[in-house]
């Protein structure tokens, strides 16, 4: 399989959604794609350190997954950035609207992005919205 630009856009806040923007941005990195992942709207908030308060769950996977040994979604990102090329980028607005400091953001997180410059970097890719 040829080689490309993979890019996540997660706005949702629910379980169900986070798990599976990251398993794509995780296999896609890993498999050898560029990747860059759009953090923002309700997505925002699970991406700050020392936050607790686990994702809601959408409906019965989400429920599902709770007890099983499956990789957090945000151990698969943070694994996306480690082990491939993979940028996971906060959305600019979303920091400033919900007051987040970008050094409150998880380590893997990297420098806040607005929409703009987004969307000139995912003009040459797939783009996946979660």
């Amino acid at each position: 399989m040829a080689s490309q630009k993979i890019c996540v856009v997660i706005v949702s806040g629910t379980r169900e959604r986070l798990q599976m923007a990251a398993m794509v941005a995780s296999v896609a990195a890993v498999s050898g794609h560029e990747v860059v992942v759009f953090l923002s709207m309700n997505a925002l908030p699970f991406f700050v350190k020392d936050q607790s308060e686990p994702p809601p769950n959408e409906g019965v996977m989400g429920r599902l997954m709770e007890g099983k040994n499956i990789p957090a979604f945000k151990t698969l990102l943070e694994h996306a950035a480690a082990l491939g090329d993979a940028r996971i980028l906060p959305c600019s607005m979303a920091m400033d609207v919900l007051g987040i400091e970008p050094q409150t953001l998880e380590p893997f997180v990297g420098e806040a992005t607005g929409l703009t410059k987004f969307l000139d970097e995912a003009q040459d890719g797939q783009v996946w919205t979660f």
